[in-house]
C-alpha cells in the first residue's frame, strides 16, 4: 500500500507541477492520518508557490485517484499531507510483504567466526545470534545468502595452546588425550589456552618456545602431516573444537553454515597476494610486510612477520578474494567486534589498491562489548571468560527458578531476544533473570502473547471474517499490524534486526489495549475481531521466526 500511494503523489506532483520529487511517506501520529507526506515543502523552490497552496492542489488532486483507498486527505501545517485509508484499504493492507530488494543478489556473510583451541565466550553467541538472524532478513528481501563461519586454526593462539596441551601430557604423547572425557575437552582446552598465554606474557624462554610450535603448526599444514605425535595431538583437538562449535549451533538451533573456512585453508592465497603487491600497495620493514595506512587516513600494519608468518591482516585478504572467486558476491557482509573496525579499514583499504571491487562490495557492521549484569567484562585471555554455554545454562536455572519448569524454546527466546533487542554497535548487557521474564520487553513475554492469541481462536466457535468497517480500537490494532512489512524493509536496510523485535513488542502491547476494552468471543462483531486475533498471531509467529525464535502454541 505504501509503495501504490507514493507512486500515485508523484504522478500527482508530474501532472499538476511537471515534478519529479523523491517521494517518501513517514508514519504521524495516529491522530493524523496513517501516512504523511512533506513533498509540498520540496516543491515549494522549484515551482515558485507557498508550500501550502502546493499541498492543497495535491490533496485536491488525490481525493480524486485515490478516492477507494483513501478516506481523507487534509493539509496541515505549512503543507503537510495527512492520508487516512479507509477501514477495507488498512484491512487489505495487513497482508503487504517485505520488499524483495535484494532480488538475485549475492551476499557472503560471515559471523559467528570462533577460533578452535580457545574458548567459546559470550561474544560469540551474540555475533552467532545476529549473523543468523541479518542472514534471515536478507533472504526474506530475496538475496542469495552465502552463510560462512570463518576461524583461525592456525596462528599463536594455537600455539599458545599447543604448548599447554604438550606441558599438561608431558610431551607429545597423544594417547593421553583419551583419558579427557569429552563434557570436558572444552573447558580442558580453554584452561590450557590460558596458561598458554600467561607463559607467553610472563616468561621468555616459554615465549621463545611457543614461537617455535607456532611454526611446526604451519608446517604441519604445509606439508601436510597427519602422522607425527605432534600432528595427531593437533587434528584430534582441532576436531573437538569443532564438535563443540556443532554443539552450540545445534542447541541454538541456528540456520547451518553453508561454508566453514580455516584460516589454514586461506593462508597460502593471503601470502601470495600480498607478496605479488610488494612494492607497489605493501612495503617491506625490518625484513616485515606492511602497509603503510597513514596516507589514506589510517594506520601502518604488519601484513607478513618478519618469520615469514602471515598476520591476521594477510590471512583476511586470502579470506576476501577466496569469497570473491568463489562467489563473486554482490556484498561481503562481515560481523565482528568494535575493537576489530580500525584493523578491517587498513585491510580493506589495502585491497582496493589492487582489487577495488571486492573491497567496495565489503561492508564490516560491528558490535560492542556483552557483559554480565553488574559490569563484568570477559576476557578469554585472563581466563575470566563466560562461555557461551554458559549464558545457556544462566537462562536455563532462572527459567526453572521463575517457572519451575525446563523449557527449550522460552530459554532460547530469552537468550536471543535479549542479545537482538539493542541495537547493534553498542554493549551488551545480559541479565538471565530479566531475560527469562514473562513481563515486560523479552522474548518469553512475545512467545506467551503469542500462545494467548492462539488460545482465544482455539475456544471460538465461527470462522473469522475480513471486517467490511472497523471500530476506532480496531482500527489502531490494524494499523499497527500494516507496519509489519516497513519495519522489515527498515531492518533489512540497516541491518538492525533490534527493529523486528522493537515492533513486536509495541505490537503486543496494541492487541493488549485492544483486548482489554474489546470482547471477542460472543461479542457481534466476534467473526471481524477473530480475524484481527489471528492477523496478530500470525504476525507475531513471522516476526518471531525472522528472530529465530519459535512461537509455541500453548505456554
Amino acid at each position: 500500500m505504501k509503495t501504490e500511494l507514493e507512486q500515485r503523489i508523484a504522478a500527482a506532483c508530474k501532472e499538476l507541477f511537471d515534478a519529479e520529487p523523491q517521494i517518501e511517506l513517514t508514519r504521524p501520529e495516529e491522530q493524523f492520518g496513517d501516512y504523511a507526506s512533506s513533498v509540498a515543502l520540496q516543491l515549494a523552490g522549484q515551482v515558485g508557490k507557498p508550500p501550502r497552496e502546493i499541498a492543497e492542489a495535491l490533496a485536491a488532486k488525490l481525493r480524486q485517484t485515490l478516492a477507494k483507498q483513501i478516506s481523507e486527505v487534509s493539509v496541515a501545517g505549512p503543507g503537510f499531507i495527512n492520508l487516512k485509508l479507509s477501514g477495507q484499504a488498512l484491512a487489505a493492507a495487513v497482508q503487504s510483504q517485505p520488499a524483495r530488494s535484494l532480488k538475485d543478489k549475492i551476499v557472503a556473510a560471515e559471523y559467528s567466526d570462533p577460533n578452535p583451541f580457545k574458548p567459546l565466550h559470550a561474544g560469540h553467541l551474540y555475533t552467532t545470534l545476529v549473523g543468523d538472524v541479518i542472514a534471515r532478513l536478507l533472504e526474506t528481501a530475496g538475496a542469495q545468502v552465502i552463510r560462512i563461519n570463518y576461524g583461525g586454526d592456525v596462528g599463536l593462539h594455537v600455539g599458545k595452546t599447543m604448548w599447554a596441551i604438550i606441558r599438561e601430557l608431558g610431551g607429545e604423547d597423544s594417547a593421553k588425550l583419551e583419558h579427557i572425557p569429552a563434557r570436558e575437552r572444552p573447558n580442558w582446552l580453554g584452561a590450557r589456552y590460558v596458561e598458554g598465554n600467561e607463559a607467553y606474557e610472563t616468561d621468555e624462554t616459554s615465549r621463545r618456545a611457543i614461537i617455535e610450535l607456532n611454526k611446526r603448526v604451519y608446517a604441519l599444514h604445509e606439508q601436510q602431516d597427519h602422522q607425527s605425535a605432534l600432528a595427531q595431538i593437533y587434528w584430534t583437538c582441532r576436531d573437538w573444537s569443532y564438535e563443540y562449535f556443532k554443539q552450540l549451533y545445534d542447541q541454538l538451533q541456528v540456520h547451518q553454515f553453508d561454508r566453514v573456512i580455516p584460516e589454514s585453508e586461506i593462508v597460502p592465497l593471503g601470502l601470495k597476494t600480498v607478496r605479488e603487491h610488494v612494492g607497489k600497495v605493501y612495503e617491506e620493514s625490518a625484513d616485515a610486510i606492511v602497509f603503510k595506512g597513514e596516507e589514506h587516513g589510517l594506520h601502518t600494519r604488519v601484513f607478513i612477520t618478519s618469520q615469514g608468518l602471515p598476520t591476521y591482516e594477510a590471512k583476511d585478504v586470502g579470506l576476501l578474494m577466496t569469497k570473491w572467486q568463489d562467489y563473486h558476491f554482490d556484498q561481503s557482509l562481515v560481523i565482528t567486534a568494535n575493537e576489530q573496525a580500525q584493523y578491517m579499514q587498513v585491510m580493506l583499504k589495502s585491497v582496493a589498491q589492487f582489487a577495488p571491487e571486492p573491497a567496495e562490495r565489503s561492508r564490516h557492521l560491528t558490535h560492542g562489548i556483552v557483559k554480565l549484569a553488574g559490569g563484568v567484562k570477559m576476557s578469554s585471555r585472563k581466563g575470566n571468560v563466560v562461555g557461551a554455554l554458559d549464558i545457556l545454562e544462566a537462562a536455563h536455572e532462572a527459567n526453572q527458578k521463575l517457572t519451575g519448569q525446563q523449557n527449550e524454546d522460552a530459554v532460547l527466546g530469552a537468550v536471543k531476544y535479549a542479545f537482538l533487542k539493542t541495537r547493534i554497535g553498542g554493549d551488551i548487557i545480559y541479565d538471565p533473570i530479566e531475560s527469562v521474564s514473562l513481563e515486560g520487553n523479552s522474548g518469553p513475554y512475545l512467545q506467551y502473547a503469542h500462545a494467548r492469541a492462539r488460545s482465544i481462536l482455539r475456544k471460538a466457535e465461527g470462522q473469522p471474517a475480513e471486517p467490511a468497517d472497523l471500530q476506532a480500537d480496531e482500527r489502531s490494532l490494524v494499523r499497527k499490524l500494516t507496519e509489519y512489512a516497513e519495519t522489515v524493509d527498515l531492518a533489512v536496510s540497516e541491518l538492525m534486526p533490534h527493529h523486528i523485535c522493537t515492533y513486536l513488542y509495541e505490537l503486543a502491547q496494541t492487541f493488549n489495549r485492544f483486548y482489554e476494552h474489546n470482547r471477542v468471543l460472543g461479542d457481534e462483531r466476534q467473526a471481524a475481531r477473530l480475524w484481527l486475533v489471528a492477523r496478530y498471531a500470525d504476525t507475531l509467529k513471522t516476526g518471531l521466526g525472522l528472530l529465530g525464535i519459535a512461537a509455541p502454541e500453548q505456554m
